[in-house]
């Protein structure tokens, strides 16, 4: 059976949507502070996907149908929290939906009681000598 131009919209969209994400993308970047404590940023990904098509002949008398179609797919990253991995092998997961604080309060309490952390994001948005951020 002839696989249809939907199918083929439909297969290439799904496909360019995952080549967008990766395990990194759910997982941040480890960072490491001074006394060894491992902080990892954790993300949830929502991702919806709608297409739709038709075939159709044309005016004409051709055999050949036409087809027309699209797509569309909205993407959401939205931060979860940090796992914070201590050096006796802990592991703790710091929840910014967790309570009845909202993220900011939560950020900035958990900054507050790390400094090395604030230090950490401060140097990696901090201007280089050349006048360029960090990234």
């Amino acid at each position: 059976m002839e696989q249809s131009k939907q199918s083929e919209l439909m297969k290439t969209t799904l496909e360019n949507v995952k080549s967008m994400f990766d395990a990194n993308t759910i997982t941040g970047t480890p960072m490491e502070l001074k006394n060894g404590v491992l902080i990892i940023p954790v993300s949830k990904i929502y991702v919806g996907v709608a297409s739709g098509g038709i075939d159709y002949f044309g005016k004409s008398t051709q055999k050949e149908s036409n087809f027309g179609g699209g797509g569309g797919t909205g993407v959401t990253v939205s931060p979860v929290g940090f796992l914070v991995v201590y050096n006796d092998s802990r592991v703790e997961l710091l929840d910014f939906n967790k309570g009845p604080k909202d993220l900011t309060t939560q950020l900035i309490e958990f900054i507050g009681n790390s400094p090395e952390i604030f230090d950490k994001f401060r140097s990696l948005f901090s201007p280089k000598t050349d006048g360029s951020v960090t990234n």
